[in-house]
C-alpha cells in the first residue's frame, strides 16, 4: 500500500520493501489553465525538467553526476532518465527516472531529485502557474507504487523545486520529502548548491 507523504517526511524503502533493488521514480505536473483576452497570444507550454543529482558526502563532485534530458545515464549505469516531457500534458507521471539502488556505487550516499523550468526568465514562467505537482517512488519490479508526496504548497514566483532525496542510511535506501521552492534559473544554479567546495 502507498504511503503518502508529507513534507519533511522520511520512509524507509528497503525496510518496507524486502528485496528492493530498483525503483521508478516519477515525477508529474499540470499547467494551471489561465484565462486570457480574446486578442492575447497563446502562452507557451510550460516544459518542465526533472534531474537526478548523484552527491558524496552530501557534495556533487563532478557534471558527469548529473543525469537530465542532456545526459541520460549515468556513468555507473546505475541511474536512468527516461527522457524530457516537454509539455507536461497527460495524466501520470510526466517524466520518469529509474535508480538502480542495488548497484549504485557505495561512494554516492545521496540522490536529490529536482525540478526546473526550462528557459524560465526568459518566458517568464514560475511554479505558481504549475498545479498537481508530486513524485512517487515504485517498485519497478512489480509496478507497485511505495511512497507518493503531492507538493501542495504555493510556489508562485518560485522557478525550480527541490522535490526530494533519496539517501542511504545504515545501509539501507530512505526518501525524503522535501518540496523547497527556489529562484534558480536553471539546472545549473541548482547544481552550484551542491558542489564540493
Amino acid at each position: 500500500m502507498s504511503i503518502s507523504l508529507q513534507k519533511g517526511q522520511k520512509v524507509s524503502l528497503t525496510k518496507e520493501s524486502a528485496g528492493l533493488s530498483r525503483v521508478v521514480i516519477g515525477l508529474g505536473w499540470d499547467e494551471v489553465q489561465q484565462k486570457r483576452g480574446f486578442f492575447a497570444p497563446k502562452p507557451l507550454p510550460i516544459d518542465c525538467d526533472a534531474s537526478a543529482l548523484l552527491l558524496q558526502g552530501g557534495r556533487l563532485v563532478r557534471k558527469e553526476d548529473i543525469v537530465y534530458f542532456g545526459n541520460l545515464q549515468h556513468m555507473s549505469g546505475t541511474v536512468q532518465h527516461m527522457g524530457d516531457n516537454l509539455t507536461g500534458a497527460g495524466d501520470g507521471d510526466d517524466e520518469q527516472i529509474i535508480v538502480d539502488l542495488a548497484r549504485v556505487p557505495q561512494e554516492y550516499d545521496k540522490i536529490v531529485l529536482v525540478v526546473n523550468i526550462y528557459d524560465c526568465v526568459k518566458r517568464r514562467q514560475h511554479f505558481g502557474m504549475i498545479q498537481n505537482a508530486f513524485i512517487r517512488l515504485v517498485d519497478a519490479s512489480n509496478n507497485t507504487e511505495m511512497c507518493k508526496y503531492n507538493l501542495t504548497e504555493n510556489y508562485s514566483g518560485m522557478t525550480a523545486v527541490i522535490f526530494g532525496e533519496v539517501y542511504r542510511h545504515n545501509g539501507e535506501w530512505k526518501f525524503n520529502a522535501i518540496g523547497q521552492g527556489t529562484n534558480d534559473p536553471g539546472l545549473g544554479q541548482l547544481a552550484n548548491r551542491y558542489i564540493a567546495r
